[in-house]
Parts: C-alpha cells; sequence; structure tokens
C-alpha cells in the first residue's frame, strides 16, 4: 500500500508540473493584463514617464519580460518556497488574500456537501427498492430537474422568489446593511441568513446527478446473486439493504465523493459570483477578469492539487469500504 501510495504522489507532481506549465503559458496569453492598465494610470500623473517605459519597468519586475520557459521556472522557484507573489489586482500577497477568502468557499461547501450526501444517497437508495413505483418516479423527476437545471437560472429563480417576491433575504453579499450594529450572535446568524439561497443553489443543481448514481449502484447490487442467497437465509430486508447491499454500493460512491472533496476548497465560481460571495471562487473571477496573473496561477495550481488529492484518496478508500479491495 504504501508503496502505491509513493508511486502515486510521484506520478501526481509530475502531471502537476506539466498542468502549472499549461496555466502559465495560458495566464501568459491572456488578452487582458493588470499590469498594462497600471501603467497606462501611472503614466497618465503629471511629470511621469512614459507608457512604454512604465511597462518595461512592470514586466521586468514581474519576470513577463523573460521567454516562457524562462518565467515559468522563475515562477515555479519562489512557489516552491511558498512565495506566490503579490496579487496585481488586490494589491496583497496572493497567499494572504487566499487566507481571507477560502474559509467563505469552505463553510458553503462543506454545508452543501453534508446536506447533498444526506439527501442524494437514501433518495437513491429508496428508488432502487422501490424500482417503478411513484416513489421512484418522483425521485427520478427530482433528480433530473436538478441535473438539467442551469446554475444561473435556478439562482435567479430563487432571488425572485425569495429577495424580490417575498422579501426574506437580502439579494447578494454575505452580510447586511446593520451587520457591524449586531451582537456576535446576530452576526452569525445574519451570515447564516445570506447563506442559505447559495446553499440551496449548490444542493438542488449537484444531488440530482449522487441520486441518480446511487439508484443505478444500488439496483445493479441488488440484481447480484449474494443478495438472493442473503434474503433465502431469512434476513431481514433492512439488514440485507443497509449491510449487504449499500456497503457495495459504497466502493462507486467513492469515487464521486473522492472528486467532490477537493470542491469544499476551491469555491463555487458561478455560485458565488451570482451571489457575490467573497469566497475563493468570486475572488478568483474577479482576478482572471482583471488579469491578475499571479492570484490567477496559484488558484488554477490549487485546483489541479486538489484534483490529484481528491484522486488519491478515493482510490485508498476503496480499499477503507471494501477489505475485499487491496492495492499491492
Amino acid at each position: 500500500m504504501w508503496k502505491y501510495i509513493l508511486k502515486r504522489v510521484i506520478i501526481s507532481i509530475v502531471i502537476l508540473f506539466f498542468v502549472a506549465f499549461v496555466i502559465y503559458a495560458i495566464m501568459r496569453l491572456m488578452p487582458t493584463s493588470y499590469v498594462e492598465s497600471i501603467a497606462r494610470q501611472r503614466a497618465s500623473l503629471p511629470g511621469s514617464k512614459s507608457y512604454t517605459e512604465w511597462l518595461a519597468q512592470l514586466n521586468a519586475i514581474y519576470n513577463l519580460d523573460k521567454g516562457l520557459i524562462q518565467g515559468f521556472f522563475l515562477w515555479m522557484g519562489q512557489a516552491i518556497q511558498g512565495n506566490f507573489g503579490d496579487s496585481w489586482f488586490w494589491n496583497v500577497p496572493v497567499t494572504e488574500k487566499f487566507s481571507e477568502v477560502i474559509w467563505y468557499s469552505f463553510v458553503l461547501g462543506m454545508i452543501a456537501f453534508i446536506l447533498e450526501l444526506i439527501i442524494a444517497i437514501p433518495l437513491g437508495i429508496l428508488a432502487a427498492r422501490k424500482q417503478y413505483s411513484r416513489t421512484d418516479y418522483a425521485v427520478s423527476v427530482f433528480a433530473l430537474i436538478g441535473i438539467s437545471l442551469p446554475t444561473f437560472f435556478f439562482a435567479t429563480v430563487l432571488k425572485l422568489i425569495f429577495s424580490i417576491k417575498l422579501g426574506w433575504f437580502d439579494l447578494y453579499g454575505i452580510v447586511g446593511r446593520y451587520y457591524e450594529q449586531l451582537d456576535p450572535i446576530g452576526k452569525l446568524l445574519d451570515m447564516g441568513q445570506h447563506l442559505i439561497m447559495p446553499i440551496m443553489t449548490l444542493v438542488i443543481i449537484s444531488v440530482g446527478s449522487l441520486m441518480r448514481f446511487t439508484r443505478t449502484n444500488m439496483l445493479e447490487v441488488l440484481s447480484a446473486d449474494f443478495i438472493r442467497t442473503a434474503r433465502a437465509k431469512g434476513l431481514s430486508e433492512n439488514r440485507v439493504i443497509n449491510y449487504h447491499a449499500f456497503r457495495n454500493t459504497l466502493i462507486p460512491i467513492v469515487t464521486i465523493i473522492g472528486g467532490t472533496l477537493p470542491g469544499l476548497f476551491s469555491g463555487a465560481l458561478i455560485t458565488e459570483t451570482l451571489f457575490q460571495i467573497p469566497g475563493i471562487g468570486y475572488t478568483s473571477y474577479q482576478s482572471m477578469v482583471s488579469g491578475d496573473i499571479p492570484f490567477s496561477m496559484f488558484y488554477l495550481v490549487f485546483m489541479a492539487f486538489l484534483t490529484l488529492l481528491g484522486t488519491l484518496i478515493a482510490d485508498i478508500l476503496y480499499a477503507v469500504v471494501d477489505p475485499r479491495v487491496r492495492i499491492s
């Protein structure tokens, strides 16, 4: 097992290196550059240097005047030491801005992820147990609605109903206008109220695929020979479903969950942007639109790292879920 993990880690490092190079190359080819905006602003000041001089100076500071390969290795050398540079747009170190906004995304993603598991897995199992019944059809319709709805459309519907028509929640933001006047409990409740619609959006659009996946795998397991044997031995239906069938269903579900875990830290870019939640997704969107190469590079490489980590965790969890699975 340890040899397998070490091998996978080495392979992941190699993959991450080439992914980082591709991301760096794309960032260098972006049509928008915040450096150019800064050069124009400073060149417009009275008595200032020309735009060309400012642009050359700023490019030299950020190694943009170097070739693609040389610039990448200079960036990589700093990144390995934990120095990802200063954000051009936010005017603070990249890691400082990241630590400031990541927890909004983590709380949002964690709550949505837990609710997704609580809703999707039991309903998927229930639909499989009652195949072709009204319950199965109702669950399937609910799942297909969630899969089919675009994020921006569902979020807009929620805003229309709960913000404009009913006036229960604010249209956007993480806190209300009277946030600073509230006590600590009131601040927590105010922030929680602003997270309700974003969480609803994430859960509804994500729960359908996991629900259908659970139903399909449960149906496959329920038709297996060992399930018929367990029933023939006189075991109760609850034990057959909850112990024998569910445990075997978990193996493919772990793959989905392993791929979902990185999303807890990568942020929900579309949802956060629509509701203006100052998480890592919304922050990275603003950075990319502004041509902030340091922050965009860090965010994209961070997402690639999380994806590789999630895949590795899923592979290891196979052996935990099913003792028959042993990786040599």
